[in-house]
């Protein structure tokens, strides 16, 4: 199993050959399967995009309909089948979380929130996508009352993006939303459960059928490199090393989230791979469907500031109806290290049985429940995350390269990588059309609203080597969407 008890982390690994079975694969599209789109790699191409999940697929949408790069050629490597990282074993949440972060960073969040929402009405995708109200439980008075004073403070700073949130303590209310053992809860009305690896799935294969994409999966990057011929560097400076052959690009795009020290040696203290651990579990008899997407904070036996996440599939109109539920987290059942570790064969055996159990103890499931100790799980996986060293995601040129990166979203990718792969597109092809690099960052902030946190920079990099390293902050609750305020 790769992984690290030091906090000088060693770079990761390449994803392994087997991942366990992720309940989001078990329906996977036969077009992608295995595809590559040319029988061998080409030589070369103007832009090489290393991974398909939710960055680099929509990277490679964004690069396809902006004229900017109209006629330029685009590789995308996967280590895997399509899809069959991060994004295809994630909870299958796109929830902006108000007051886990900055109000630049939610207002971004609910950019991001729109964007998939649009695209996925505008193009019909079949994903399951089901616009709800986010319900965050508090099992714990002293988790809850911080919550309630970040709610309170940020509808005090900014009342417009305050109303997208409300608080709730009325027993009756908490029993509406089938949290009734909770302290309390707050709901979020910019929130939704999908089937992530469909919505993926759905825009390669329109990208590969337009002519616009060369998919290449299992095809891992095993280094990057600047190119050694003198006359092929001018124009494509980078070399990708693959056990297929080689290929130049002029420029490469990291999709790599919590593999990206394995290509960037530099990140590996900075973006650390993290494992997660996730269920598909058959409701009982009769449940009604739950009317929420969760997250459920302060459960006792694991520290507070860890918290478990849940939505419910549909009982009808989709090929398997069987209203799972997709339940993740038990970080405090773990009986594995997880930080520092980006093997996702394992299934951690606590975490599994903590996820079959928890659910019947803390929610109001409905249905036949009586003596219910126990909920039969069809799947259980795990996933690997990218935990950030200062809690926010890494978009832009990494410094002393020109390499173009995106990840680190700490396990909240979903309300972000659409348009962070759009920021790395636009400040790529900014770039390439004689801007500096300041200059085309401060466009996408200026234009699309991205975070200037969210920049990656000298001084960022600098600073976040000062902070605690990942596996201290997240003992100490500084990483992930409960985070301590320091």
């Amino acid at each position: 199993m790769g992984s690290t008890s030091s906090h000088a982390y060693k770079r990761s690994g390449l994803p392994v050959h087997n991942p366990s079975s992720s309940f989001w694969h078990s329906e996977p599209n036969e077009f992608l399967l295995g595809h590559r789109t040319t029988p061998e790699i080409p030589v070369e191409a103007d832009i090489v995009i290393v991974g398909s999940g939710i960055t680099g697929t929509s990277a490679a949408r964004f690069l396809c309909e902006d004229p900017r790069a109209k006629g330029k050629s685009i590789v995308m490597l996967e280590a895997r089948e399509a899809c069959w990282g991060a994004t295809g074993r994630n909870g299958g949440h796109c929830q902006v979380l108000p007051v886990a972060r900055a109000p630049d960073v939610t207002h971004f969040e609910i950019l991001n929130y729109n964007a998939v929402k649009a695209y996925i009405e505008e193009h019909n995708v079949p994903c399951e996508w089901r616009s709800l109200d986010g319900c965050h439980a508090y099992y714990s008075s002293g988790l809850f009352r911080e919550e309630q004073a970040k709610v309170a403070a940020l509808k005090e700073e900014d009342p417009e993006l305050g109303e997208i949130v409300r608080v709730v303590t009325d027993k009756h209310d908490l029993a509406e939303h089938r949290v009734s053992k909770a302290v309390g809860c707050t709901l979020t009305s910019a929130a939704a459960s999908l089937w992530p690896y469909k919505l993926v799935a759905f825009i390669l294969e329109h990208l590969i059928k337009c002519g616009d994409l060369n998919l290449q999966t299992h095809t891992p990057v095993e280094s990057l490199s600047a190119t050694k011929d003198h006359a092929a560097a001018a124009t494509h400076p980078h070399t990708l090393h693959t056990p297929r052959g080689t290929i130049r690009a002029r420029e490469v795009i990291l999709a790599t989230n919590g593999y990206t020290s394995h290509l960037l040696p530099e990140f590996a203290n900075i973006i650390v791979p993290v494992r997660g651990e996730m269920s598909a579990l058959l409701p009982p008899p009769g449940a009604p469907r739950l009317p929420n997407s969760y997250g459920l904070a302060g459960q006792p036996d694991q520290p507070e500031h860890w918290g478990d996440y849940l939505n419910q599939r549909p009982y009808e109109g989709v090929p398997n109806p069987a209203g799972h539920y997709m339940y993740g987290g038990g970080y405090g059942a773990a009986k594995h290290e997880r930080v520092g570790v980006w093997d996702d064969s394992i299934v951690d055996k606590g975490m599994a049985k903590w996820l079959r159990r928890r659910l019947p103890m803390f929610m109001d499931l409905g249905g036949e429940t009586d003596g219910l100790k126990e909920l039969e799980a069809t799947h259980q996986w795990t996933g690997i995350m990218g935990f950030s060293r200062d809690n926010l995601p890494w978009i832009g040129r990494v410094p002393g390269t020109a390499v173009w990166l995106a990840g680190g979203y700490t396990g909240h990718g979903m309300p972000n990588a659409t348009l962070c792969g759009k920021a790395v597109v636009d400040m790529l092809l900014g770039v390439e059309a004689g801007a500096s690099v300041a200059d085309a960052q401060e466009q996408v902030v200026e234009k699309m609203g991205l975070p200037r946190g969210y920049l990656i920079t000298e001084k960022r990099l600098a600073e976040a080597k000062e902070l605690p390293p990942v596996a201290e902050a997240v003992k100490l609750g500084l990483l992930g969407n409960n985070a301590k305020k320091t």
